[in-house]
């Protein structure tokens, strides 16, 4: 995969050369280069914003080199590269979103700053790219730097041979639509706080049962909106009888919260 990566601050990416994304970029299965915006531009101070037309507070970026740097980075070929273009007004990235996106042949991310980019220049690029504005949650930050490391971070993980066990991004929160059970390690006993005796027996069919019912019940405390949209077709008789606990029926193949003190369908 190729990503490439335009912003005014491009040092605020080099966490980028670190940890599994950095060795992911040595070994060459991931392509990552990080553009300075400013090097598109053609005037002697290097503007990258102006006034808005309509008035109001701030500044917005200039679309000419916004274009001019869109144009080098792209790869054409026979798919559109993606562009992706942090917001709060973009739709809420997710796991899913993760998973669809390391399929991309390349990505590219356009780090905005000040009150935005100027719209004409996300009506353009969809003649020439796939744009996708994408919001990290229902909040503002200064500019899109800190998105694109998560989002990069979430996406490169996913591809083949950067996380050394495969098997791990299948237990991981938002895998299969719900978080991720509790972990411990060694000593059993830390500080008159003990692990479950359950995962120091060697049954592991109960293990599989306790991690599977925990991730229930840590949905259920932490995101129950999750719970609303998870698929219930599924599921096995033990899974039912824990969300019957927790106070939930399949209905339809959704989950349904029962009212406080309602009775169990």
């Amino acid at each position: 995969m190729r990503i490439d990566v335009v912003s005014i601050f491009p040092e605020y990416l080099a966490p980028l050369e670190l940890s599994l994304i950095g060795k992911a970029r040595q070994d060459g299965i991931l392509q990552l280069n990080v553009h300075d915006l400013r090097s598109f531009t053609t005037d002697k101070h290097r503007t990258v914003d102006d006034t808005p037309y309509g008035g109001g507070a701030g500044m917005v970026m200039k679309p000419e080199p916004w274009a001019q740097a869109l144009e080098a980075v792209s790869q054409g070929g026979a798919s559109k590269p993606v562009l992706i273009v942090p917001s709060p007004a973009g739709e809420r990235f997710t796991q899913a979103l993760a998973y669809e996106l390391a399929e991309e042949q390349q990505l590219v991310f356009a780090c905005g700053r000040y009150e935005g980019i100027d719209e004409r220049v996300i009506d353009w690029a969809r003649e020439h790219f796939t744009v996708r504005p994408v919001s990290l949650g229902d909040y503002v930050l200064n500019g899109g730097e800190v998105a694109v490391l998560a989002m990069v971070e979430a996406i490169g993980r996913l591809l083949p041979g950067v996380v050394g066990n495969p098997e791990s991004l299948i237990e991981e929160s938002h895998s299969d639509g719900l978080l991720e059970y509790p972990v411990y390690t060694k000593p059993s006993s830390w500080r008159e706080h003990e692990v479950p005796a359950v995962l120091l027996s060697g049954n592991h069919g109960k293990i599989a049962q306790w991690r599977r019912h925990e991730q229930f019940r840590r949905t259920v405390e932490r995101r129950p909106d999750l719970m609303d949209t998870f698929d219930a077709g599924q599921l096995s008789r033990a899974d039912r009888n824990a969300l019957a606990e927790l106070g939930y029926d399949v209905v339809g193949g959704r989950l349904r919260k029962r009212p406080e003190g309602g009775p169990q369908g």
